[in-house]
């Protein structure tokens, strides 16, 4: 768990300890009953944190992830349609996971200035000389080239990609990255990438 987790499972323990003594001063004359329903509770909210504090497992076995297949047919991945209607991919890029939405209107593999960072991009060293509309407006934009860009084992090296200085929120996988698939299929929600 990380600090801020840990912090706030404190926090919500402290809250609960607070509402629960308060409630059993509050009905003292009546132990049996609030007995009971301290202990309903209680476990409602063990269970409420041991959610919390797993959810990135639970989320994952809850939302359906990329699969990839490699044979003698070549490399199939496919991409399920999440509930926001979009298809997310997540590429290793210079040895870092990041999560991509897939988006055809996009010409670039576009990272996202937190991504960027995070596969050893020094956001200092670019030149913002670009332009670029996104839905969030217009944004400034460095050329950049990934020493890395994995999935399964399919690896392609020094890939041309665009680093944004706007509010991106998630990289966007365009085309210049797609295009490199031989066929690209939607069928019943699920996007798939064949090479």
């Amino acid at each position: 768990m990380t600090g801020d987790t840990t912090a706030t499972l404190i926090y919500l323990t402290l809250f609960g300890l607070v509402i629960g003594v308060s409630y059993f001063v509050a009905n003292r004359h009546r132990m049996g009953q609030v007995a009971q329903q301290a202990a309903i509770w209680f476990f409602i909210f063990l269970a409420a944190a041991l959610a919390f504090g797993n959810w990135d497992n639970i989320q994952q076995t809850l939302v359906p992830s990329q699969t990839y297949v490699s044979g003698d047919g070549g490399t199939v991945i496919e991409i399920p349609r999440r509930f926001d209607g979009h298809y997310y991919m997540t590429l290793r890029i210079n040895g870092e996971l990041v999560d991509f939405v897939v988006d055809t209107g996009a010409s670039d593999i576009v990272l996202s200035a937190d991504d960027a960072r995070s596969v050893g991009l020094d956001l200092r060293d670019l030149a913002y000389m670009g332009r670029a509309q996104t839905a969030n407006g217009v944004i400034r934009t460095a050329q950049v080239f990934l020493d890395e860009v994995k999935v399964g084992d399919m690896v392609d090296t020094d890939v041309r990609a665009i680093v944004g200085n706007g509010d991106l929120g998630i990289s966007l996988l365009g085309m210049s990255y797609l295009n490199g698939f031989g066929k690209i299929e939607i069928e019943n929600d699920t996007l798939r990438l064949i090479r």
